[in-house]
């Protein structure tokens, strides 16, 4: 009786057992597209980065150098999940973009950004402003509760971002029209405070 007793609850605790590890595993999968969103805004964070470094280096504003470390952290909260998945990545060198519409973007902000400080600050803006965006659009495409935590920290970020960059073009006395949000959504970012994001 006892014996028998003592193997229904081994196989009660294996079956918690196995069902909680199917739990795990469904609440971390990532399906193909998801995998590929990652790799895509990977690489969008570093556009941030390298486009910041490059400006911090040509124009030395305070929003450039701050800025610059934060979308390295972005990019570390990314490669964190991807390596919790076994995604292989590839991080490739300053100003260099798998994604041919990055590179595209980057080279032609090399450009754009020697022009003045005020044309440096609206590339930030516009950079932030289509982070935001796709954010969006990745955490609409996804389930994982893990990655949509993740994003929308990304795009608190980005908020922040976005603020500093167009506090500074006011303050020389100009202005930026934004690119990706629509203005309702971009009014909504400016009109509310600092964020405190995780």
């Amino acid at each position: 009786m006892k014996a028998n007793f003592f193997i229904a609850i081994v196989i009660a605790l294996l079956s918690f057992s196995c069902s909680d590890d199917d739990n795990n595993s469904n609440s971390t999968s990532l399906s193909q597209e998801e995998k590929d969103g990652l790799l895509y805004m990977l690489e969008e964070e570093k556009l941030a980065r390298d486009t910041y470094i490059y400006m911090n280096n040509l124009w030395g504003l305070n929003q450039f150098n701050n800025i610059k470390n934060s979308e390295q952290s972005h990019m570390d909260a990314i490669v964190s999940i991807l390596e919790q998945n076994d995604i292989e990545y590839t991080i490739l060198p300053q100003g260099e973009f798998s994604y041919q519409n990055l590179q595209d973007l980057y080279n032609q902000f090399v450009i754009n950004g020697q022009v003045s400080s005020e044309s440096a600050l609206q590339i930030g803006a516009t950079i932030e402003d289509l982070d935001i965006v796709d954010l969006e659009d990745y955490i609409n495409d996804s389930t994982n509760s893990v990655l949509i935590s993740t994003y929308e920290n990304l795009q608190c970020g980005s908020r922040n971002h976005l603020r500093s960059f167009v506090t500074a073009i006011e303050n020389l006395g100009f202005t930026y029209t934004p690119q990706f949000l629509t203005l309702e959504e971009y009014e909504a970012i400016l009109n509310s405070i600092q964020e405190q994001c995780n």
